[in-house]
């Protein structure tokens, strides 16, 4: 029989109807989260454009391809291959390029060379190709040329701000409750989301985006414990690490909405209302048994267990004392505040005992590493698959379709074959995909594409699994600040990922091969860390660091259940 309050999954069910319709509404929330965290790829996006053309156009040439209008060689003109050359009514000759224009002096035939003086301006304004792109911010702000950082600058602030909220709410989560936090970050991602789409300037934009980077944050890191504090252990696996998938699919709303709406400010509305009808139902929402019982709210726990029972088909007949350990009846009843709490006085720990020995820092380093290259590379093979040619709404479409079975993959591996033997083949072949990259003819964008897909569907193996991996390699007197580190250094991954992305300017493939470099060395230093499959948790760190050193008797008896008992943690989100 599980201990403490885990009990009542073993009378009422670990996942059974009551706890399916909460988990499934809490995770269509979760969809809105992968929306717009990703909404800037189409929110941001700069089409072709040239330096504002003079009035009166009668001609225009580029390269062997002529017209009577811009419109004419949109599609054939390439940045950085020269300018467009434009003739007016009044015989003037302009050279016009994204950031400059440059009239010719004393031109006689219309050529598209020329080898006279020119005149160099300027660019009073820009035109704008808006074939694939209608509106943008870009467009409307005109984010180009000495303002390009600007719109650069969007997606690292949003990150920025996923990475406070993901410290303020998972706080404020533990202090006033997972519903209240659930219900006001849903309520404002729906507020902020709409009013990004009405910003009449840049700046507002980005503080409106920065603060639903906070709220998307606070709600994902918030739903993950609420999910694992209502599911049991023989299921926690699984309903924790398909929270990814909700956020997955929500890459895949992205793609399809911005495929079929390309005005900026519609398009955010559409995504902000996709998931608007969690607002009807959500105030329902029960506070957890776990948190309930934590703050000794004993007679709300005991109701809880009734509903729960009822709706499941059961007899109401767990008591809230039967979760008490070590207190009788009466006991469990009293509110906690008239308890005497018998304080002990323990050792405080710090992040320098994670490096306490060699083993354990290295240990913590690779932990460390996986945590960012898991981040980094998720990401960037993200935000980074319109930039590989070809469809960019079926490159970002097939990024998260390609995650959904990578978390199935990943669950199956993780019960069978270890921790370290799904997270280190995960991370080589993220690597190996990638840095083959480099050999791919530029004329094969579709094997591009395969080999960047292949290393998203392996960096997503890992990038699931490496929250329970870390659980499992630290004692618990120190395991929740192994785990609050390493959630740190995947979100500095998430804020670095957009300025590696941007790297693609150099190279459109330098972003993969750098994540594919990182991810097969890490993949390697994974290989030295010790399998915890069918290890029991350990207690103090001098348990840790044995890990590995001996065959564990447990281990090998035949029937035992492994890995079970290790997900009695809540889990965090580890994308936040």
């Amino acid at each position: 029989m599980t201990a403490g309050v885990e009990k009542l999954f073993d009378q009422l069910g670990h996942f059974k109807r009551f706890q399916a319709c909460l988990y499934f509404a809490a995770v269509f929330q979760a969809t809105s989260c992968g929306i717009h965290y990703l909404a800037s790829v189409f929110l941001v996006e700069t089409p072709k454009f040239l330096c504002d053309a003079p009035a009166n156009i009668t001609e225009v040439l580029y390269g062997n391809h002529s017209g009577t209008s811009l419109e004419d060689i949109w599609q054939f003109y390439s940045t950085g291959k020269g300018p467009v050359v434009v003739l007016t009514a009044g015989g003037d000759q302009w050279e016009l390029s994204p950031c400059r224009k440059a009239l010719r002096l004393n031109a006689l035939d219309f050529e598209y060379h020329f080898h006279g003086n020119k005149t160099v301006e300027s660019c009073g304004g820009f035109v704008y190709d808006t074939s694939e792109v209608h509106q943008s911010i870009v467009t409307d702000w005109d984010l180009v040329c000495e303002k390009e950082w600007l719109a650069k600058l969007c997606q690292p602030t949003f990150m920025l701000g996923v990475l406070i909220g993901a410290l303020v709410f998972g706080d404020i989560a533990d202090r006033v409750g997972r519903r209240r936090v659930l219900m006001f970050t849903s309520l404002c991602q729906f507020t902020f989301g709409i009013t990004v789409a009405f910003t009449g300037n840049y700046y507002f934009f980005v503080i409106m985006r920065f603060l639903l980077a906070m709220v998307s944050s606070g709600y994902l890191v918030v739903v993950f414990v609420y999910v694992t504090e209502f599911t049991g252990n023989k299921v926690r696996t699984w309903t924790s690490m398909h929270v990814h998938a909700a956020f997955a699919v929500g890459i895949m709303v992205v793609a399809l909405v911005g495929y079929l709406v390309r005005v900026w400010w519609i398009y955010q509305i559409i995504l902000t209302l996709s998931t608007s009808p969690f607002l009807l139902y959500c105030w329902k929402f029960p506070e957890t048994p776990f948190y309930l019982m934590a703050k000794g709210r004993h007679q709300e726990t005991q109701e809880l267990l009734n509903t729960i029972a009822h709706f499941n088909g059961l007899e109401p007949t767990l008591k809230v004392s039967d979760l008490m350990e070590g207190e009788s009846h009466e006991e469990a009843l009293m509110p906690k505040d008239s308890k005497e709490v018998e304080v002990q006085t323990e050792k405080k720990l710090s992040i320098l005992d994670m490096f306490g020995s060699w083993k354990m820092a290295a240990r913590s380093a690779t932990c460390w590493a996986i945590w960012f290259i898991g981040s980094l590379g998720y990401y960037v093979f993200s935000l980074g698959s319109v930039n590989l040619g070809g469809n960019q709404y079926i490159n970002l479409f097939l990024a998260g379709a390609v995650e959904i079975p990578s978390y199935l993959i990943g669950c199956f591996a993780m019960d069978r074959v270890g921790r370290k033997r799904t997270c280190a083949p995960a991370l080589l072949l993220s690597g190996v995909a990638c840095m083959l990259i480099i050999v791919v003819p530029k004329d094969i964008e579709v094997l591009a594409i395969v080999l960047s897909m292949t290393g998203k569907f392996a960096i997503a193996i890992a990038f699931g699994l490496i929250y329970l991996y870390t659980c499992e390699l630290y004692p618990t007197i120190i395991r929740s600040l192994a785990v609050g580190s390493g959630s740190m250094m995947c979100r500095v991954g998430s804020v670095v990922a957009p300025f590696c992305v941007y790297l693609a300017d150099l190279w459109i493939y330098l972003p993969q091969l750098i994540v594919g470099v990182l991810a097969f060395i890490i993949g390697i230093l994974t290989m030295f860390l010790p399998e915890t499959l069918g290890q029991p948790l350990t207690n103090t760190l001098e348990e840790a660091e044995a890990l590995g050193s001996k065959p564990s008797k447990k281990a090998s008896a035949p029937g035992n259940k492994v890995g079970q008992e290790t997900m009695e943690m809540n889990s965090v989100d580890s994308k936040a």
